[in-house]
């Protein structure tokens, strides 16, 4: 058995948690902030049976997508020049598969 823990920026959220249940598979859900942007994620906590890792890790890549976003640098704000917006990736699924060595279920 495994633990797929995926996080999925917020836009992609509903469409990939349909996903997941339209092709019966539980999930639980938990919202979540990135660090680096302080945007909204969700995080998904998926139990699976080795057989069905590729499955759900086909569904999160073809629900998630990734997309630029301009954001502001972080600067001095005795900088004598205001510091141009850079166009940054946002968005996807970062995703962890990691190994359960028990699970109970009450």
């Amino acid at each position: 058995m495994k633990l797929i823990i995926a996080v999925v920026q917020d836009k992609d959220s509903h469409r990939l948690s349909q996903a997941l249940i339209d092709e019966k598979i539980r999930v639980t859900k938990l919202a979540s902030t990135g660090g680096f942007l302080k945007s909204g994620n969700t995080t998904f906590l998926i139990g699976v049976e080795d057989e069905l890792v590729n499955r759900v890790l086909n569904i999160i890549q073809h629900n998630c997508r990734s997309r630029k976003r301009l954001m502001s640098p972080m600067g001095d704000s005795t900088d004598l020049y205001p510091l141009t917006p850079v166009e940054v990736q946002v968005g996807g699924a970062t995703v962890f598969v990691l190994p359960v060595e028990r699970f109970e279920q009450y």
